[in-house]
């Protein structure tokens, strides 16, 4: 394997070098995956002893700060997608999330269309399948090119029947950019409602509730905001609060859980009730130390050296004459690049083994998704292996 240290020359002054030393895997390996997980922050680690140091210690008297944490860490979610500080409840997971706004439809009446595309991730998919002995009709749009979603297809699809159009803002496979706002206005034309998938999306693209004027949105920590597994948001517009009624719930749900109260279910007057069971503590403390690194970078700093580094990667896939299943053009394309080629499956796995980390998806190819803490030399350097691993084959 060739040197670690990139051949890019940084200088000192540079913040985002500075900010590589937050991640320590960025030693060890090219890590150019941060749309499947994104690197560990050293102070991650520093958060998860915090929590096994609260619950040594402090015993049962650690869920004061814990249930603090859920406020906190959805407050920090929430400048990152325009909403108000209490408006963002934390989940384990997207499918959760999902499951949760599903619980708030009715399918029994004559609106009970669910419109999508071919191209959202697979949980979006089982979890509205799953709604078909509830009533739901699922119309899944397909994709002319496998790369992007057709809109006018999506337009055409939504109708006065349909009742909620779960989309992504960027599409896991391709990092193809939606154009929500035009599915936005024709579902709410028509009395839809629209759930906004970001986890592609957040903290490298900016995101505005308020402007996409969605209805709900779902997304985590895992990824581009680099918190790790079991930190997952929702939000939902509170105007909409009284409208989407959810049936999942649990006892942090009730405006007070420490009542114990078996009387009617008395909804919290905030995004807490969408919160369902005992939040996950450990998943928390360990996504807020990446939160607060990428609030500090600012993404719309990311987004403009996000769209530096993928331009590379598209420069030097062309370079190669390798086919890029990924949109051409920035200003439609999310975070990542996916490239594919014959035996690229192969080809991501010796990538892997010679630590170039990227990944590979069915039906898309090898994704190479690099962020802000990533430099033009890991670009150059994963190509030449990429170039050495093609020539051999």
């Amino acid at each position: 394997m060739r040197g670690l240290k990139s051949k890019s020359v940084v200088t000192k002054t540079d913040e985002l070098a500075r900010l590589r030393a937050e991640f320590p895997i960025l030693s060890t390996c090219r890590y150019l995956i941060s749309n499947s997980l994104g690197a560990m922050p050293a102070r991650a680690r520093e958060g998860l002893m915090t929590y096994a140091d609260d619950w040594a210690q402090l015993g049962v008297l650690a869920w004061d700060k814990w249930l603090a944490l859920v406020d906190q860490l959805g407050a920090l979610v929430a400048t990152f997608i325009g909403a108000g500080p209490a408006e963002v409840i934390m989940q384990p997971n997207v499918s959760t999330a999902e499951w949760i706004l599903i619980s708030c439809l009715d399918f029994s009446g004559t609106r009970n269309k669910v419109v999508y595309s071919s191209l959202e991730f697979p949980t979006v998919h089982y979890a509205w399948q799953a709604q078909a002995d509830r009533g739901a009709r699922i119309q899944v749009v397909p994709s002319t090119d496998g790369v992007t979603v057709d809109t006018q297809a999506m337009l055409d699809a939504i109708d006065e029947t349909t009742l909620a159009v779960p989309i992504s803002h960027v599409i896991f496979r391709s990092s193809s950019i939606a154009d929500v706002a035009a599915i936005v206005e024709k579902a709410h034309r028509v009395g839809a409602f629209v759930f906004l998938d970001v986890y592609q999306s957040i903290g490298v693209v900016p995101i505005d509730v308020r402007a996409l004027a969605v209805d709900a949105l779902v997304g985590g920590s895992l990824k581009w905001l680099c918190g790790g597994p079991g930190a997952a948001f929702l939000y939902v517009r509170p105007d909409l609060y009284e409208t989407l009624r959810p049936r999942n719930v649990g006892w942090f749900s009730h405006e007070r859980p420490f009542d114990f109260s078996m009387g009617p279910l008395e909804f919290a007057r905030t995004s807490w009730r969408y919160a369902g069971g005992t939040a996950n503590p450990a998943g928390l403390y360990a996504a807020r130390a990446g939160l607060q690194i990428v609030k500090e970078v600012g993404v719309e700093r990311i987004r403009r050296r996000s769209v530096e580094l993928t331009s590379r990667v598209v420069e030097r896939a062309q370079e190669l004459q390798l086919r890029i299943n990924s949109p051409l053009d920035p200003a439609r394309r999310g975070g990542h690049v996916t490239i594919d080629f014959p035996n690229s499956r192969e080809a991501a796995d010796e990538l892997i083994r010679r630590r170039v980390l990227v990944d590979y998806r069915p039906n898309a190819g090898i994704r190479i998704a690099p962020h802000f803490y990533n430099t033009d030399g890991e670009i150059d350097e994963a190509f030449a292996e990429l170039r050495s691993i093609v020539a051999d084959r």
